[in-house]
């Protein structure tokens, strides 16, 4: 069981972000941390243990660690020493100090979102953090003892080259990091870039040649939008379909085919920190999930899964050399080719 912490604060809402968080909310942070608490007591009382726990956002280096502290206790009797936590964090609020004190309490992998070492690119993005700030962050991480430390890098705005992508990897590659999360810009619906849809630069060469330096300096692609010399066992989980616990406004959880939604406004979610809508998911739901995560990540499908006319469809892609079968699983050579193979199998 994997389980999903969401802190819903940022301290300012970056341009192109679609998460469920929220800015100008500080007066809110004792009770919804409180609430988090409620939740999370109510939902283990029937889990065993985690092998694996991510703080997420909205941003979590903008609550103060003391916060967490009850949390850390109340998981004390279902972790032990080999659970992967991770915490991401914004270089601005994540001082030495805040730092220092998650990992004191446990916690042994931190992603910063980063997003790029260009000033003006962090600007345009509306990032909260300059490049100096990044970079200290990074090394004050690895300073008070975290051994995992990963960053995103966003790309595909308009201002980006191979030139200022490159100086981007290389400034990264210079810190401590053995994990990098990239993303290809997205115009989502209701962000700040809705209404400016031409600052995404739409040049697909730039993830492909993203991807090849990344790789070429021993990190290996192991999901469409990640690489590491050390891998997240967290993201291998959701893309082993694994179940896993999300509490908080706006987590997801989903156990026994069901996925489960708590409230994404934090005034309800305090007053009811609990799951107040299930989906229920067919067969052929988990059967989607499982070709389309298998497919975008080192997985791979295991050929049984398949019914026969997936299977067909498959051995097609197989022979012309777009996915190679091994140990009666098909893997993916090309993940940024994976939605449409996935939809080629399904069809």
């Amino acid at each position: 069981m994997l389980l999903y912490l969401h802190i819903p604060f940022c301290d300012s809402k970056c341009s192109y972000c679609s998460f469920n968080s929220y800015t100008n909310m500080s007066s809110y942070y004792q009770k919804y941390m409180s609430a988090l608490k409620l939740s999370l007591e109510k939902s283990i009382k029937e889990i065993n243990s985690f092998e694996t726990i991510f703080i997420g956002g909205g941003t979590p280096s903008t609550i103060n660690p003391k916060e967490y502290e009850d949390i850390f206790k109340i998981l004390e009797e279902h972790i032990d020493s080999s659970c992967e936590i991770t915490v991401e964090a914004n270089p601005n609020s994540a001082t030495k100090e805040w730092l220092k004190e998650m990992f004191n309490l446990g916690v042994n992998r931190v992603s910063f979102g980063v997003q790029s070492f260009n000033d003006k690119k962090l600007k345009i993005l509306n990032r909260a953090h300059s490049s100096k700030e990044a970079i200290k962050a990074v090394e004050n991480a690895s300073r008070v003892g975290f051994k995992n430390i990963s960053l995103d890098i966003i790309y595909d705005l308009y201002i980006d080259t191979k030139e200022l992508i490159l100086n981007d990897l290389e400034l990264a590659f210079k810190l401590p990091i053995n994990h990098i999360s990239s993303y290809e810009l997205t115009i989502e619906k209701a962000t700040a870039f809705t209404k400016m849809p031409e600052v995404k630069k739409d040049n697909s060469e730039l993830g492909f040649f993203l991807r090849d330096y990344i790789v070429s300096r021993g990190f290996e692609q192991y999901e469409v939008s990640n690489y590491g010399r050390y891998k997240s066992r967290h993201n291998l989980g959701y893309w082993q379909h694994k179940e896993y616990l999300g509490i908080g406004a706006g987590a997801v959880g989903f156990i026994k085919d069901r996925r489960l939604y708590p409230h994404t406004n934090i005034e309800k979610f305090i007053k009811e920190p609990h799951f107040n809508r299930v989906e229920e998911l067919s067969k052929n739901d988990i059967l989607t999930e499982k070709i389309f995560l298998g497919l975008r990540s080192i997985i791979g499908i295991k050929k049984e899964l398949l019914p026969k006319n997936m299977q067909q469809n498959a051995d097609i892609l197989v022979d012309e050399k777009k996915l190679e079968l091994r140990d009666n699983t098909y893997y993916n050579k090309e993940f940024f080719l994976s939605d449409e193979l996935a939809l080629f199998i399904l069809r």
